[in-house]
């Protein structure tokens, strides 16, 4: 571990993570293999998100073809978009559906959330309770682009490898969700200028102050990089948020430049993909890059997700899916 200065003057220790690594696509020495690796992932990736839905006839138990499906289109887009073939009727039927899904994707480390079940899932919802009041994913606010899990991090072997976002209910008119691969805006960060791309692989490129929780206890400075390599998989990991308060980034021009060109990235690329979750519906990711509009009037909505975050990687393990395509990221 080391040290650095947080904008108050306090010490705090970050992962002694290496901007670069030493050979492969993301390592900023390596530019052949990052121009194979590029090539690749541009000729796979989809332009149209109908490409990346997968149907699951019984989510209670996905079929091997289902699951390669599903492990197929995260190695295209880090995302599946899919739908189950009778949606549950009811919501404990729901989280069972969601869990077995999530499980049978090589999720089974999940984020020991505040407002989570046993089953790890966090009920997305209008609510009113002490509990959750406040916070804008429980409310019908807008939500900017981010990665889950930003503010929390606790080095790369806790970072929010995955997620799943799934539609019990969705609202009247509303919510609808963008998303981006975050390898894509990879890519478009380092074909701009590779410092961009190293400004934000810098250890304390991104801070999180300070926060009181709901039990008196304090979530002290959450410091790391944007980028950074998986030591576990070799896979590119992301931390990121658009919020502009409770934020503070790393004072150079060149973090400054990084963070204006995301943010211009998210708003215009053409790999954005823009949707609204219907009953049944839901995304499994590996932590991309996403936002969601407002909706509805709060005194009426009946929106409901489900959503699950994980240590771990989609189709990280061997043999899950027989499906070697999930796992050809570097």
């Amino acid at each position: 571990m080391q040290a650095v200065d947080t904008p108050f003057g306090a010490r705090r220790s970050v992962s002694d993570i290496p901007a670069t690594a030493t050979t492969g696509p993301f390592s900023l020495a390596d530019e052949p293999a990052y121009r194979r690796w590029r090539a690749a992932k541009l000729a796979a990736h989809p332009t149209d998100p109908a490409d990346l839905v997968v149907t699951v006839a019984d989510p209670l138990a996905p079929s091997p073809a289902e699951l390669a499906a599903i492990a197929a289109a995260c190695a295209r887009a880090d995302m599946c978009l899919y739908r189950f073939a009778d949606a549950p009727a009811d919501e404990a039927h729901a989280r069972r559906a969601v869990s077995t899904l999530a499980a049978a994707c090589g999720l089974t480390r999940f984020e020991k959330h505040r407002s989570a079940g046993p089953d790890g899932l966090v009920a997305i919802e209008v609510a009113a309770d002490a509990h959750r009041s406040g916070f804008i994913p429980y409310s019908t606010r807008p939500i900017g682009w981010h990665t889950d899990g930003y503010y929390a991090y606790e080095g790369p072997s806790r970072a929010i490898r995955a997620m799943v976002l799934h539609c019990v209910r969705p609202a009247a008119e509303g919510g609808v969700n963008a998303l981006l691969d975050h390898e894509i805006a990879y890519i478009r960060l380092r074909d701009r200028d590779p410092a961009l791309v190293e400004a934000l692989m810098r250890p304390d490129a991104m801070s999180i102050p300070p926060s009181v929780e709901e039990d008196g206890s304090v979530r002290d400075w959450a410091i790391g990089p944007v980028f950074e390599i998986d030591p576990a998989t070799g896979g590119l990991l992301m931390r990121y948020t658009a919020r502009k308060r409770h934020i503070v980034w790393a004072d150079d021009a060149t973090t400054r430049a990084a963070v204006a060109a995301l943010e211009e990235i998210c708003a215009g690329d053409p790999l954005v993909f823009r949707l609204r979750l219907d009953a049944g519906q839901g995304v499994v990711c590996n932590n991309v890059l996403h936002d969601r509009t407002g909706f509805g009037d709060e005194s009426h909505s009946t929106r409901l997700l489900y959503r699950l975050r994980s240590y771990d990687r989609l189709f990280a393990s061997p043999g899950l899916a027989d499906a070697p395509a999930a796992r050809a990221h570097p």
